[in-house]
């Protein structure tokens, strides 16, 4: 099992930045990506970024592209999402999850490639 707790969140005005983490504890040497997605009120849960734990991959939706940026500190089995020059737009709860590579098939952006979920941590940008 892994678990994972996501930290970070709050209210921010539009054009303020904010960086989320993700404290993996627990099988994280069977994890081989990790992944932040969120949820909107009333959305289905979407894809924002990935990262592998070795190499340089990173995989990002169009819309965060350029805003936001992936990284990890393996030591820390630990997982950052620097987001820049928020909108009101990416107002949600944003979710940290793990890859175990069971299902290398299933594309990064989909929700069900990932075996571990944290709890979440909301992030409100005003307008």
């Amino acid at each position: 099992q892994v678990q994972l707790v996501e930290t970070g969140g709050g209210l921010v005005q539009a054009g303020g930045s904010l960086r989320l983490s993700c404290a993996a504890s627990g099988r994280t040497f069977s994890t081989n990506a990790m992944g932040w997605f969120r949820q909107a009120p009333g959305k289905e849960r979407e894809f924002v970024a990935a990262i592998k734990w070795s190499g340089n991959n990173t995989y990002y939706v169009d819309t965060v592209k350029g805003r936001f940026t992936i990284s990890r500190d393996n030591a820390k089995n630990t997982v950052y999402l620097q987001m820049s020059s928020l909108k009101p737009e990416d107002t949600a709860v944003y979710y940290c999850a793990a890859d175990s590579g069971a299902h290398p098939s299933i594309m990064w952006y989909q929700p069900r490639r990932y075996d571990y979920w944290g709890q979440g941590t909301q992030v409100t940008v005003s307008s």
